[in-house]
């Protein structure tokens, strides 16, 4: 784990989130970053011929067997955007979805500051970033599913 890598997050919630996700089925866990900065949150847009591909969403990915879930969360954001996540600062809510794999998925939403750098995105799994506000109009018009507005839209009230 990143030992500088501040969380306000009690260990408590955290295993109330785990030990609810397994007594509701769920086989698949997966972290999101969301990432906010100059009143704009950062996302990633898929490579077309990867999983969900076109969509564009937050930094996020799987939580590896035996991983803390902060843990997952500072290294997909490392690995997604080359950004180090320096404060996890609130957990915000999560949603379920069936992974291709057809897996029971829930994904963790998590509040998180990054030390400021440059933006490498990993090629292999993301084409194009934008940073963008609520009232912009992508927004509306970039391939964001539901879930992801609805978890930046409760971010944005923060």
């Amino acid at each position: 784990m990143n030992h500088d890598m501040q969380s306000n997050i009690n260990p408590p919630l955290i295993q109330q989130l785990l030990s609810d996700a397994e007594k509701d089925g769920v086989q698949k866990l997966v972290v999101g970053a969301v990432i906010y900065r100059n009143n704009k949150f950062l996302l990633l847009e898929r490579v077309l011929s990867d999983s969900m591909g076109g969509f564009v969403g937050i930094p996020s990915g799987t939580v590896e067997a035996g991983e803390d879930l902060l843990t997952a969360l500072a290294r997909e954001v490392q690995e997604e955007t080359g950004l180090t996540v320096t404060s996890v600062l609130e957990y915000l809510r999560s949603f379920d979805w069936t992974s291709s794999s057809v897996k029971k998925t829930r994904h963790f939403n998590f509040f998180v500051e990054v030390k400021e750098g440059e933006i490498k995105l990993s090629p292999t799994e993301h084409q194009a970033y934008y940073w963008v506000a609520l009232s912009d109009a992508a927004f509306t018009t970039l391939n964001i599913s539901d879930a992801t507005k609805a978890i930046l839209r409760a971010a944005a009230q923060r």
